[in-house]
């Protein structure tokens, strides 16, 4: 018999990867929400809508949103999911400084959302749910950084899913819903966004690879980061609900690079040879025909930066049996590749 899985924020670089990881098992019945929209916003999963082969026979999508309660209400109802990942979000740091109220409605209150469905849909003994939390939460606390490192969250977006994380373990513990977080550090696909920093780099360095005079504005370049590969980490989202209790597990490959250290990397695989000169808000990179590759912008700058993430996943890797598989010279060359076959025009 098929398992039911409802996935929040499917349309989403980790949605999408989800989704194709659970169809591909071949036992799963995959449900999505998404917000109505009077614009298409599904380019993520249209080959999985194209397939008459699995849209609406194993592949299913719901409108709904994470503000609404009387919409999530009624899909966790209608479906009965077996699980539940909740992937939507405001995801943006730098954004939700700018709308910091719309980010804790779907972030943090929109998972008390979610978690009160089981509830009240008396769903508690036969759903189990997962829930997106992020290194994000951990701000500057001391690195590297594991399950019993104290959270110091440096923005809306992460003191909204500190609530989330919290609002998990305490449903967990108070109703005895299998619910568990997976706090995983920064990973990144060719799926990502193009206003997320590392695709906005490789789009960046791409369009300039051929020829395009595009100069690409970036903030804190000394800003440290454990980035990971997406498609790998979504199955480690399943493998947590496959375990026998619920927990809250980090996930990340124990290494960070400085975005500074990613712009080199991406330039050295794209054969791009880079000049660096000056340092702060005057730091910037030029090619050798003297275009002006890198500069950095005050404007790109949180009000609160997050200075060193870098994950230690001991207890993942002991509980999961797993190791970071994809090294980041490798992910980069599967960003790279992607940009490259699908390159359009770069803009900031």
């Amino acid at each position: 018999m098929n398992k039911k899985a409802l996935i929040t924020g499917i349309t989403g670089q980790d949605g999408a990867y989800l989704a194709r990881f659970l169809l591909n098992k071949g036992n799963y019945e995959v449900h999505g929400v998404k917000r109505r929209s009077s614009s298409f916003n599904t380019a993520r999963i249209d080959d999985l809508i194209n397939d008459q082969d699995v849209y609406e026979n194993k592949l299913f999508l719901h409108f709904g949103d994470m503000t609404d309660s009387i919409s999530l209400n009624k899909i966790v109802g209608d479906v009965e999911p077996d699980e539940i990942y909740n992937l939507a979000a405001q995801s943006h740091v730098q954004v939700s400084f700018e709308t910091p109220e719309y980010t804790a409605n779907a972030d943090a209150i929109g998972t008390l959302r979610l978690l009160e469905a089981i509830r009240q849909m008396d769903l508690v003994q036969k759903t189990k749910f997962y829930q997106a939390s992020t290194s994000e939460m951990f701000g500057n606390a001391p690195y590297p950084q594991s399950e019993l490192t104290p959270f110091a969250p440096n923005s809306p977006y992460a003191t909204s899913k500190l609530f989330a994380y919290w609002i998990t373990k305490n449903y967990r513990d108070a109703y005895g819903i299998f619910a568990s977080n997976g706090i995983l550090f920064n990973h990144e696909s060719p799926l990502r966004g193009e206003t997320f920093v590392t695709r906005k780099i490789v789009r960046g360095l791409v369009a300039l690879s051929r020829g395009e005079k595009k100069t690409i504005l970036l903030g804190n370049l000394d800003a440290k980061r454990d980035w990971g590969d997406a498609e790998e980490f979504v199955e480690l989202m399943w493998q947590i609900l496959q375990l026998d209790q619920p927990t809250d597990l980090v996930i990340a490959t124990g290494k960070s690079f400085s975005v500074r250290d990613f712009i080199n990397m991406v330039a050295h695989t794209l054969k791009i040879k880079l000049k660096w000169s000056g340092i702060g808000l005057e730091e910037a990179a030029f090619l050798v025909d003297g275009t002006q590759a890198i500069k950095v912008s005050s404007a790109y700058f949180r009000p609160l930066e997050v200075n060193h993430l870098v994950g230690d996943s001991t207890l993942a890797q002991q509980m999961l049996v797993w190791k970071p598989q994809k090294t980041i010279e490798e992910l980069i060359q599967k960003m790279v590749d992607h940009e490259i076959s699908n390159s359009i025009s770069f803009r900031n």
